[in-house]
């Protein structure tokens, strides 16, 4: 009796030593969730400059500057690369007829389906794991230049055209989103929704950091974003659209705008064009 508990002492005590030793471990760990993400955050306070129109110096007090992937980075400051994903960019049709035919979204009769907006962009099929793969795909060169130019994140546009193009799916966009978010990360670079309230928590458990969103005054969408992202968010309006504020005096003391609120003109031009409007809330 006595050898056959020594032998399971002994089988317990080779069991009980080793997991000790990982619970010691587990303890010294820094908890995960504290850990500091391989990518720079947006920084909540300072000035931001929507550039998309082209790129040109921001003003002194600027210190967020986001800009179109194929434009450079402006020195000394946050720099977000504008990556137009779930659409394509203008004059890019031929390419994607070329390279991935069955990523275009047609409609029954089977024509493309173009943006009313925008007539030269034309809409991506998010809804299979085939065509998100090829769309996913086509992506990667452009963050991948993004950070290769040294921008600290990137934003994806056209995250919404499920809400505007009724046989796309949140479902499907979210996924695409998803694995765009990986990507971004996995080369050191924040990533950021644009728009689509309607995703609520669903925009951060995608993965994203920050959202841009435009017109969330005048839509009085702002409160939906900061519920998600608090100080992390963009806010582009645009002149002549201010909806019930009036002024952007007065929209800039909403309750729920965030500090990074600028206001542009629609074509986003830049400083001695026709139309070029630039103003901040933040004193800068």
């Amino acid at each position: 009796m006595p050898d056959q508990l020594d032998h399971v002492w002994n089988r317990l005590t080779r069991f009980v030593a080793p997991m000790s030793v990982m619970v010691a471990v587990a303890w010294a760990l820094p908890c995960a969730s504290l850990a500091k993400p391989g990518w720079q955050m947006l920084p909540s306070d300072g000035a931001v400059d929507y550039q998309l129109g082209g790129a040109y110096p921001p003003e002194d007090r600027v210190s967020v500057v986001v800009r179109d992937s194929t434009a450079e980075p402006s020195a000394g400051r946050y720099n977000i690369c504008y990556v137009n994903v779930f659409q394509t960019q203008p004059g890019r049709l031929q390419w994607w007829l070329s390279h991935h035919p069955n990523a275009l979204l047609r409609d029954d009769d089977g024509n493309l389906v173009a943006d009313p907006g925008w007539p030269d962009e034309y809409v991506l099929d998010t809804r299979t794991e085939a065509t998100r793969a090829q769309i996913a795909d086509a992506a990667r060169g452009t963050i991948e230049l993004c950070a290769a130019k040294g921008f600290d994140a990137v934003e994806f546009d056209n995250l919404d055209s499920w809400t505007r193009f009724e046989t796309l799916t949140v479902d499907g966009n979210i996924a695409l989103a998803t694995t765009l978010v990986d990507v971004a990360h996995g080369l050191g670079l924040a990533a950021g929704q644009k728009n689509a309230p309607d995703l609520g928590a669903r925009g951060p458990g995608a993965g994203f950091d920050f959202v841009i969103s435009e017109e969330c005054a005048a839509w009085g969408e702002c409160g939906v974003y900061r519920d998600h992202y608090g100080a992390n968010h963009i806010d582009v309006e645009y002149d002549g659209a201010l909806g019930k504020a009036g002024s952007f005096a007065a929209l800039c003391k909403l309750p729920d705008q965030p500090t990074l609120t600028v206001l542009r003109d629609h074509n986003l031009v830049g400083p001695g064009q026709a139309g070029y409007v630039f103003e901040l809330c933040s004193a800068g």
